[in-house]
C-alpha cells in the first residue's frame, strides 16, 4: 500500500514538474517573439513539444512561425519546405483537438500558403478548398477569433483576385470559380481590426481589398493607420514600408 501511494505521489509531482517546465518555456518562446528573435521562439516552442506533443499552443505557434519564415524565402524550394513544417504542425494541433479554434485556424493559414508553393493543380485545389472549409470551422467554434477571421477574408479576396495559372486550375478543377465577395473580404478583414487592432498585415490587405472594390478613401485611412503602427513581429517592417509606398503612390 505504502509502494503504491509513493508512486502515486511521484507521478504527480513529475506531472507539476512538466507542466512548470513547459509553462517556463511558453514565456520564454513569448517573450523571444516580442523581442523579435523569431527563430530562437521556435526552439523554445519545439522544446515544449518534446515534453508535451499534443501542446495546441506550441503547434500553432511553430506553424506560424514556420509560415513566417517561409514567406521570406527567396528559394521557392525552401519556402515549400518551411510551408510544409508549418503544414505537418497545422495538422498535429487538429488531430490533438480537432475543436480547438487556434489549430483550425493554423490548419487554414497554412493551407492558404501551400497554395503559393504546390506544383500539381488538383493539390492547389484542394489546399483552396481547406481555407476555407477550416476557417468556417475555426469561426463556427469562436466568431471573434481575429486570425481566422483575416484568413477567411484574404480567401475571398483572393479568388475575386485570382489571375494566372492559378485561376484556370481553380476554375478548372473547383468546377468553376469559388464565389468569393469582395464585400465579405472587406467585412472579415474589418471585424480581424476590431479584434486584432495591432495585427499589420490585415491591415495592408484590407487596404488592397478596398482597393480593389474602388473605395481609394477608406483604402487611404487603412494605410495612414497602418504606417503608424508599432512593429511588433519580424516582418512588420517591411509590411508598413510596403504601405507607404502604396499611400504614396495614391497620395
Amino acid at each position: 500500500m505504502k509502494q503504491v501511494f509513493f508512486l502515486v505521489i511521484l507521478s504527480l509531482a513529475t506531472s507539476i514538474g512538466f507542466a512548470q517546465d513547459v509553462n517556463v518555456l511558453l514565456k520564454e518562446a513569448q517573450n523571444l517573439e516580442i523581442q523579435l528573435k523569431e527563430g530562437e521562439a521556435l526552439d523554445k516552442y519545439k522544446a515544449v513539444l518534446t515534453i508535451d506533443p499534443k501542446n495546441v499552443k506550441a503547434l500553432v505557434k511553430a506553424a506560424e512561425l514556420n509560415v513566417a519564415n517561409g514567406s521570406r524565402q527567396k528559394d521557392k524550394k525552401q519556402m515549400r519546405l518551411y510551408y510544409e513544417s508549418a503544414l505537418a504542425y497545422a495538422q498535429r494541433a487538429i488531430e490533438a483537438n480537432a475543436n480547438d479554434a487556434d489549430a483550425l485556424y493554423a490548419m487554414a493559414m497554412a493551407s492558404g500558403r501551400m497554395t503559393d508553393v504546390a506544383d500539381d493543380n488538383k493539390k492547389i485545389v484542394a489546399y483552396v478548398k481547406d481555407v476555407k472549409l477550416f476557417s468556417d470551422k475555426a469561426l463556427a467554434i469562436n466568431p471573434n477569433h481575429g486570425k481566422a477571421n483575416f484568413t477567411l477574408g484574404k480567401w475571398h479576396y483572393e479568388m475575386v483576385t485570382l489571375s494566372g495559372f492559378k485561376k484556370a486550375a481553380v476554375k478548372l478543377f473547383y468546377g468553376g470559380l469559388p464565389d468569393g465577395d469582395i464585400e465579405k473580404a472587406i467585412s472579415y478583414m474589418e471585424k480581424c481590426r476590431t479584434i486584432e487592432p495591432y495585427f499589420v498585415r490585415n491591415y495592408f490587405d484590407l487596404a488592397k481589398a478596398y482597393e480593389e472594390a474602388n473605395r481609394p478613401a477608406k483604402m487611404i485611412e487603412i494605410l495612414q493607420k497602418l504606417v503608424k503602427l508599432p512593429v511588433r513581429t519580424a516582418d512588420d517592417a517591411g509590411i508598413k514600408a510596403a504601405g507607404q509606398e502604396l499611400l504614396n503612390k495614391t497620395l
